[in-house]
């Protein structure tokens, strides 16, 4: 059985603040500035030089479950801006790779390859790049939504069907995977594979990841190579 989502709570937040010069403004836009001025996350990555708050949402899930292993062979599907891999390497990670369709500044001495992980070339160019199977795999990727709710379901289950995919073809074993996924965005086809393929599969929503917000991850650790 997949374990309910754990975490997430919000504590210790100030008043929410609003912003007063909003004649200008679309109410989506303001409703997402409000949200940004209001977010201690937002003012904590720019405090310690994170590329974006995401970055604590994998902290809290490394320091609950210990997925980055020094140095680990660790792999960024989706990887922009980078602060998936700024908190990869704060942990003393071995080989650092991130892979985005989006050109990403530099963050040695992680790599980072412009491509698509689907793409078997740019598979085997990771693959290289890594030097050996990855002990851990992460997606932070979410599609391009389009506000019709069935279309944008499929494309969430979709990316995460790809991501749990390649991660199952390319993880050494006892390696870990993590997913960003929602509320209902994956299958229970694809949770029946990933529990016959890993020891343990769960859900977590770290306390970065808004309580609104049906954003989960997917956690599947202990990897077993095919019989």
């Amino acid at each position: 059985m997949v374990r309910p989502p754990s975490g997430g709570a919000d504590r210790g937040r100030a008043t929410p603040q609003r912003l007063k010069t909003a004649k200008i403004r679309t109410p989506s836009s303001q409703a997402w500035l409000e949200r940004q001025i209001n977010d201690p996350f937002v003012a904590q990555a720019a405090m310690r030089g994170y590329r974006s708050r995401a970055a604590f949402k994998l902290t809290e899930i490394d320091d609950r479950f210990h997925l980055i292993g020094r140095g680990a062979r660790v792999l960024d599907l989706g990887c922009a801006p980078g602060g998936w891999l700024q908190v990869v390497l704060e942990r003393d990670a071995g080989a650092v790779v991130g892979v985005d369709l989006l050109a990403v500044d530099p963050l040695p001495p992680a790599k980072i390859l412009q491509g698509d992980f689907t793409d078997p070339s740019c598979q085997e160019q990771l693959a290289g790049l890594l030097g050996g199977a990855p002990h851990l795999i992460l997606c932070d990727m979410a599609p391009n939504t389009t506000g019709h709710r069935q279309t944008d379901h499929l494309r969430i289950v979709g990316l995460v069907e790809a991501a749990s995919e390649f991660a199952i073809k390319m993880l050494r074993p006892g390696g870990a995977f993590v997913s960003k996924a929602f509320q209902g965005g994956e299958t229970a086809a694809l949770l029946t594979v990933l529990k016959r393929r890993f020891a343990q599969v769960r859900h977590v929503k770290p306390k970065a990841s808004r309580a609104e917000s049906s954003e989960l991850y997917l956690l599947a650790m202990g990897f077993r190579a095919a019989d």
